[in-house]
Formats: structure tokens, sequence, C-alpha cells
């Protein structure tokens, strides 16, 4: 399983989330552990920011498909909205369906354009 920002949730998140916590957020779905389920493979799951924990956290909306790719879509913070509207989560769903169909060079070639940012975990220190 890859993870990746799209681009325009790679400029928004800069600054406020670290791919650790992204990395965070993906592990918490896997455990069964997340926000909502909006439908068709996209879920929203709050994201800690800094020391605040998840009182002062952003919202971020994912697609998530176990055994596949997940993608980060889209991020706001709670003081700004409440959530996203009927329409936006269609249009999330539409985009996840060709996120999903990405493979092999047309996934690379997303990477190489800069319109998908791949977080990469960092290998566990041996003791």
């Amino acid at each position: 399983m890859r993870i990746f920002k799209i681009k325009a949730f790679n400029k928004w998140a800069k600054g406020l989330l670290t791919d650790d916590s992204l990395l965070a957020a993906v592990d918490e779905i896997i455990a069964g552990n997340y926000d909502a389920s909006l439908g068709q493979k996209i879920f929203k799951q709050r994201v800690a920011t800094g020391n605040t924990g998840k009182s002062g956290s952003m919202r971020t909306i994912l697609a998530f498909h176990e055994g596949d790719n997940v993608f980060f879509m889209y991020g706001f913070s709670k003081g700004k909205r409440a959530n996203i509207s009927d329409k936006e989560m269609r249009a999330l769903q539409k985009a996840a369906k060709v996120l999903f169909a990405l493979k092999g060079e047309k996934l690379s070639d997303e990477i190489k354009a800069g319109r998908l940012v791949e977080i990469k975990r960092k290998p566990k220190k041996k003791k």
C-alpha cells in the first residue's frame, strides 16, 4: 500500500500537517478507527496539528481501499467549515475512482508531473 497526497492537498497541508501525522491517520483507518465513511471508499479523518492533539485538528478527506493505494484529497479546518457539501462529496467520489485506476506507469507519470506526492514511511530503527 502506497500513500499519496494530491497536489492541491499537499499545497494546503504544507506547514499545517506533517507526513507522520498523515501516516498515523492512515494507520487509524486501517485499524477501523475513522471519523466517518462517506461512501464509495471515501473517509473523513481528523489529523492532529502540532502538539494540540485532535481537539485542534484538521479534517482530511481521503480515498482508502484496503490493499490499494491511499490518496489524501482534501482538507479543511473545523473552524472554517463543518463539513463538505453533497456536491463536493460526489466530485471526490468520482476523483477517487480515477485515482484508484492509476497503476504502474500511469501512477509514475502522475508523480513525475507533480500531481501526486508520495508519503514514504521512515524505516524502523533496529534495536
